[in-house]
């Protein structure tokens, strides 16, 4: 169990949240809305929230102008991470790491493994750091959303959060 400083105060960050998705619009795009109303009722600031299809370049595209950006500092991504046919998030992702988070991955198949079984096998969810900016890539299903925000994330970008968290580096 995390150990959480309240009396050292709350440092909100900035996170864009990214939906990989053929066919899902702003209207049915549940698992992006959970992480970005788990942000905000958190006390983050979502600065940018899209919709990308399930294509290699494109979601390059969007992820690296978010990297670029000095204003990102968390990127939440949604979709894309199983094995079926167009599931092409890690493909698109890894290469652009400085520093892969192998245990996100594996934490979040245990957490998942809880709830869905031996189904959590399928998931190819990862994180890693790149530019001073950190990226997690969840399945699409709601449930992995809020599994993954509520288990692993809501702690891990709380400054306050001890041993230690994700959010300090970016500490002002």
């Amino acid at each position: 169990m995390t150990e959480h400083f309240d009396e050292a105060g709350f440092v909100p960050l900035n996170i864009a949240v990214l939906t990989v998705s053929d066919t899902r619009t702003e209207e049915t795009d549940k698992s992006g809305r959970i992480l970005k109303e788990g942000a905000e009722a958190a006390g983050h600031l979502v600065v940018d929230k899209r919709i990308v299809k399930d294509d290699v370049y494109q979601m390059r595209a969007e992820f690296s102008r978010w990297i670029a950006d000095p204003g990102v500092h968390v990127i939440l991504s949604t979709g894309g991470t199983g094995i079926a046919g167009r599931d092409s998030t890690p493909e698109a992702v890894i290469p652009l790491l400085d520093k892969p988070i192998e245990g996100f991955g594996e934490l979040f198949r245990a957490v998942s493994m809880e709830e869905i079984g031996a189904s959590a096998i399928q998931s190819r969810a990862i994180a890693g750091l790149t530019n001073q900016t950190l990226i997690f890539c969840l399945p699409g299903s709601t449930g992995a959303c809020r599994t993954g925000w509520e288990k692993i994330l809501l702690p891990q970008l709380d400054h306050r959060t001890r041993p230690c968290n994700f959010a300090q580096m970016f500490r002002a």
